[in-house]
């Protein structure tokens, strides 16, 4: 009976111990729902201080936490009033106008941003250097730029100041218009028997005009530096060809073409030891502005067709084969080459006053060499024996410009 008892009581113990665990943790469970009751019920510091701005607060994304409006609008303040108080520099914004323009249509760039950079450039050149003068406000009528102010290959912003060096430079890199005298073994036909062959090269080759140009400039300044004996001529026309076609050409031809062009008259050898010794006479010196570099831009100023432009080539390539035209600068000759086409085609006005802006010459600067462009292109039409530029000029896909009749009128 004892131990019944005994045991009824532990039992008795043990079911008052759970029920006072269960009590407890039931009272635990209620404190937690009262607390967080009482947390959803008390307003936060930050909510009073959203709701007296009349703000609601700021959610953050994958956080527990709220950030009002009005912090974040304070701190951005007291950003800008920092950036405020700092000094102000000027500072140069690297970007073109139109670029600006792309980017906010119809807003204006505020007064106190630095002008583009290539304005800032061209004005210190031409302040530093004496070379480039500055530039007179033109109308609107003499910009023949207009059509390229998209094409990057123009490089229309510095195209004025690149003709401009070109004209104040061409004088020191021009070979002497009387170094023939100093020749005993050659004379002035036989360069021009020389030129004459080399146009008929070129023309065969289908090189680039450019290279013709040098080609020819490159046998002038070499003759007037080095004594040439007859025999060797031919090897210095075929080795300044060489020249001009590595710096002109993409593809340059090879050398034994030219070789067979010239009936194998010399060796490999020979060429390559005389491309040398002209490179050393010419100390590398191959970047010069020639005739072709202003004729296409006084061609671009005549604003004519491709006709007019076939006869101001076909007046140039005359002038190369005469060694008298070595007395007249390249932007001479090619405004002239540009004058005499216009008159040879019954142009009018012969001489515009945008053609005077950009050659910077007036038309009776131009009339001495325009009256010898004319007489040759008379005598390349009968007495001359060096036709190459007559008849390759005669073909219909050149315009046949050759076949036209020299005008009298104006220049002769």
């Amino acid at each position: 009976m004892a131990s019944s008892r005994q045991a009824a009581a532990a039992a008795s113990d043990a079911l008052a111990q759970e029920h006072k665990g269960d009590a407890r943790l039931v009272r635990r469970a209620k404190a937690a729902a009262g607390e967080q009751q009482a947390a959803r019920s008390r307003p936060a510091l930050i909510d009073l201080s959203n709701r007296m701005s009349g703000r609601a607060a700021l959610v953050v994304p994958n956080r527990h936490k709220t950030v009002p409006v009005a912090a974040v609008d304070n701190c951005r303040k007291a950003i800008k009033k920092q950036e405020n108080n700092r000094v102000k520099h000027e500072v140069i914004v690297i970007s073109s106008d139109s670029e600006n323009e792309k980017k906010n249509p119809g807003k204006r760039a505020s007064s106190w941003r630095a002008p583009p950079l290539t304005a800032i450039l061209t004005k210190c050149s031409r302040e530093s250097d004496g070379v480039i003068s500055s530039t007179k406000k033109v109308s609107a009528t003499y910009n023949i730029d207009k059509a390229d102010a998209h094409n990057e290959l123009a490089v229309v912003e510095y195209v004025e100041d690149i003709y401009r060096f070109y004209k104040s430079t061409e004088g020191s890199s021009r070979p002497l218009c009387t170094y023939m005298s100093s020749q005993t073994d050659i004379n002035e036909r036989m360069r021009a028997i020389l030129i004459d062959w080399l146009i008929e090269v070129h023309h065969r080759l289908m090189l680039m005009p450019e290279t013709l140009y040098l080609t020819v400039y490159i046998i002038d300044q070499y003759l007037s530096m080095e004594y040439v004996l007859r025999k060797e001529l031919q090897l210095v026309g075929v080795s300044a060809m060489l020249i001009s076609c590595k710096y002109e050409e993409i593809w340059a031809p090879l050398v034994k073409e030219l070789l067979g062009l010239s009936y194998n008259a010399f060796s490999r050898e020979q060429v390559l030891s005389t491309e040398k010794s002209i490179l050393n006479k010419l100390q590398w010196n191959l970047t010069v502005p020639t005739v072709y570099m202003f004729l296409l831009r006084y061609a671009k100023a005549a604003m004519g067709d491709k006709e007019l432009e076939n006869m101001a080539f076909f007046y140039a390539e005359l002038a190369l084969v005469e060694y008298s035209m070595l007395v007249y600068s390249p932007s001479v000759t090619a405004a002239a080459a540009v004058y005499t086409a216009r008159c040879t085609l019954n142009m009018s006005p012969i001489w515009s006053d945008i053609l005077e802006h950009h050659t910077g010459l007036g038309e009776s600067q131009l009339m001495e060499c325009a009256k010898r462009l004319a007489c040759l292109h008379s005598t390349a039409a009968g007495s001359s024996k060096q036709k190459v530029v007559y008849n390759k000029y005669a073909d219909p896909k050149l315009g046949a410009v050759s076949l036209y009749s020299p005008s009298k009128r104006q220049i002769i």
